[in-house]
């Protein structure tokens, strides 16, 4: 397959809303760069006085411009390439919760947050404030990966411990282990509410999970290499899930006209019904599939460790509507949002990008060349796990998206 056009990226400075609107430097620039391949343009934003409201009169060198400054976003210009992008600042950083890299996180659009981090720990948090709220602890190793079920107040984990636990956010208590895989948990994905959820695993297997009964049902596909990612949807009726070789448990729920997605290691992104317990698909991309999600019923996406991105109709799996890439590093998290998806990546990228648009519009600053290692919303309120300990929170005012 031949590789994709890469398009310009523009890269700021992390601290830039601290720099320009310091009151103490009393020389304030910051640096900023468009990159394309192995080619980078560098300029400065320098500082050259400051209005009667404390905004900064900036101005831009080598092909660079800024317009639409405020504490917390700036517009940036590179003209001789052509690309535009707005960078936000976090207005809020909760360098509490942890003080190592964290790994995992989610939230709740009822204020609570969940996240773990490769000191083992495994904390609820209230997203307004970042106060810790409770420990949950029973994992005796890294936890991969956390996630809330649409409650929002049950808690679902797994880890290098090959353990799946499920937790009351409320009380802090684990309600049942679930055990199985001979390999680290690497994603979990909830069918429906939540009676049913699907791993994946460094075994190479996914399992479908009856979960009041904490027992597995099936294992749905083996893939002979780790799966990285595994994602679930109810796909649209005109989609051939196949049907199941006999008659499904009544302990399986809603499994009916759900395709299960998954990342692989090998470069494969595969497809399978939930149900039917049949492989519908096996794409093989230009490198390792990190992570995938659904953009809707008929349309996925997945992340490589090249930095590559692909998008496909499930209709029409057999070449991708979309293969593009940016100088950036491997994309580890991919989560549909708005009218695109949001993607975090290896060297510290957050961003949004109108998957119908062949460059990024909004960026995520804060992580100095930090690995975001998951990227989680409530609302157009967006949250970054980083690698340096802290989850950076971020508020997208309604005239950017």
């Amino acid at each position: 397959m031949a590789a994709p056009a890469i398009t310009p990226r523009l890269a700021l400075q992390c601290d830039w809303s601290d720099v320009l609107f310091s009151t103490q430097e009393p020389q304030r620039k910051v640096w900023v760069c468009c990159k394309k391949g192995s080619q980078t343009s560098y300029g400065d934003l320098v500082v050259l006085g400051v209005s009667s409201d404390g905004a900064p009169y900036v101005s831009a060198s080598d092909g660079f411009s800024a317009d639409n400054i405020t504490k917390r976003s700036i517009r940036i210009t590179h003209h001789d390439s052509g690309t535009t992008a707005t960078f936000l600042a976090a207005g809020d950083i909760f360098s509490n919760i942890h003080s190592n890299s964290v790994l995992s996180l989610d939230v709740t659009t009822g204020g609570l947050g969940v996240s773990a981090c490769s000191q083992d720990k495994l904390i609820v948090w209230e997203t307004s404030t970042g106060q810790v709220r409770r420990m949950l602890e029973g994992h005796v190793s890294s936890i991969y990966t956390c996630r809330f079920f649409p409650s929002g107040i049950v808690v679902l984990t797994g880890g290098a411990d090959m353990q799946i636990k499920i937790w009351s956010a409320e009380t802090g208590q684990c309600a049942a282990t679930l055990t199985g895989h001979t390999g680290g948990i690497t994603g979990t994905a909830i069918v429906d509410r939540g009676r049913n959820m699907v791993s994946s695993s460094r075994d190479g297997t996914a399992r479908l999970w009856d979960v009041g009964m904490s027992a597995c049902l099936d294992t749905i596909a083996n893939c002979g290499c780790m799966i990285n990612c595994c994602a679930v949807h109810v796909v649209d009726n005109a989609i051939d899930l196949g049907e199941p070789d006999k008659c499904p448990s009544d302990r399986e729920v809603m499994t009916e006209g759900v395709l299960l997605l998954l990342a692989c290691e090998d470069g494969t992104l595969q497809g399978y019904g939930l149900q039917s317990r049949k492989k519908l698909f096996e794409v093989t991309c230009t490198g390792a599939v990190n992570t995938c999600a659904f953009l809707s019923s008929t349309e996925v996406i997945c992340g490589l460790q090249n930095g590559q991105l692909y998008r496909y109709d499930i209709r029409n799996i057999s070449s991708p509507l979309q293969h593009w890439g940016e100088s950036r590093g491997p994309i580890l998290c991919v989560v549909p949002f708005h009218n695109g998806i949001l993607l975090s990546t290896g060297d510290g990228s957050c961003l949004y990008r109108d998957v119908t648009k062949a460059e990024s519009t909004l960026e995520f600053s804060g992580s100095d060349g930090d690995a975001i290692h998951q990227v989680a919303h409530a609302g157009r309120t967006v949250y970054t796990a980083c690698r340096d300990g802290c989850i950076r929170k971020f508020s997208i005012p309604q005239n950017l998206l």
